[in-house]
């Protein structure tokens, strides 16, 4: 056609009437045409087959796989370690390792083997310095490895800042372990730096007479030497917390001393115990025995004066004090405990 938009055209002589599909008159009213839609799409649905999910689809959607605490710090760790992004402190401390590391392990000793129960936790701050001053026994002090884990996990994570002797820092490993787990020289410039700082710093005045004296001997307390640790808590203004460990003479029931092989190996002394050397490495098992560790009521120093420290007998006063208390305690955990093995 050469006029499409003519309305009207001749067809075999006869005029044809072109009406638009859409003309004036013939639109299709909107709210009808959304009800007849609507009306569609609802027969559609009931006539619809079922959708089935795909098993397993929706528990995966709702509950995502997430990593346990253990792996997460693990990764957490790994990751810190290879971008160098933790810190040591100026005593070589690094708190990272021994959490993750360190403590684990020794948890797992602390909890299955010893079966260590504690007293007195109410008595360790959970802020500020004070210096937890302890017995030492076992023959290995593995004594002051297990309070270390019980003043972090009853504290909330507080680490304890132990003082040791020179021979933990200058034999191989061990001593690098010790800086690294957060021990120290035992001076009193360290001690008193770190009680400063708000530290929990650990001491155990009857070193190596302590750690390895005879089995008969078992409980009884050694000198204190002459009571260096008091003045550092004067000096610092904490308070002094005694601490009594029950179970630890019995490990390694320590009956002789070859005393020219310890001279050979630079050590206090070369135990014999009924297992060791004669069983080997099997001897070094220590005995499952059932301990427990109380900590003592503070005794306070911030009463005293600064010139308080260079009173020897105010000293020798307050280390005798701490000395009994931790004795008392000794003898009365002992009276109370009816097995070696069972507590």
């Amino acid at each position: 056609m050469d006029d499409f938009e003519s309305e009207a055209e001749t067809v075999g002589g006869a005029e044809a009437q072109v009406i638009p599909l859409h003309g004036p008159g013939r639109e299709k009213p909107e709210a009808v045409t959304a009800e007849q839609d609507l009306r569609e799409g609802e027969a559609a649905r009931e006539n619809a087959a079922p959708v089935v999910a795909f098993p397993g689809a929706d528990q995966e959607a709702q509950a995502p796989e997430v990593l346990s605490d253990a792996a997460r710090s693990a990764l957490t760790f790994i990751r810190d370690r290879l971008t160098g992004d933790y810190t040591v402190d100026e005593f070589g401390f690094d708190a990272e390792l021994t959490d993750v590391v360190f403590l684990p392990p020794l948890r797992a000793l602390y909890k299955k083997w010893f079966r260590v129960d504690t007293h007195g936790v109410e008595n360790l701050p959970a802020s500020g310095g004070a210096l937890l001053v302890s017995n030492h026994s076992g023959t290995i002090p593995l004594d002051s490895l297990m309070t270390a884990v019980a003043v972090h996990d009853e504290t909330g994570g507080r680490h304890l800042r132990g003082l040791g002797a020179d021979l933990v820092f200058q034999v191989p490993l061990v001593g690098s372990f010790a800086r690294k787990s957060g021990q120290t020289l035992a001076c009193h410039a360290d001690a008193e730096r770190l009680l400063r700082q708000g530290e929990l710093v650990g001491v155990w005045p009857e070193g190596f007479k302590g750690v390895g004296k005879p089995f008969a001997s078992r409980y009884k307390l050694q000198r204190f030497g002459r009571g260096g640790f008091v003045s550092a808590a004067l000096r610092a203004g904490v308070p002094i917390i005694p601490v009594s460990v029950i179970g630890a003479e019995e490990i390694y029931p320590k009956v002789g001393d070859i005393k020219v092989l310890a001279r050979m190996l630079g050590l206090p002394y070369f135990p014999v115990t009924p297992f060791f050397p004669m069983l080997g490495l099997l001897g070094a098992v220590p005995l499952p025995t059932k301990w427990s560790i109380e900590f003592g009521e503070p005794i306070a120093t911030d009463s005293y004066g600064p010139d308080a420290v260079d009173d020897p007998m105010l000293v020798f006063q307050l280390t005798d004090q701490v000395r009994e208390s931790i004795q008392q305690t000794l003898y009365r955990r002992l009276s109370q405990r009816k097995s070696v093995f069972r507590g």
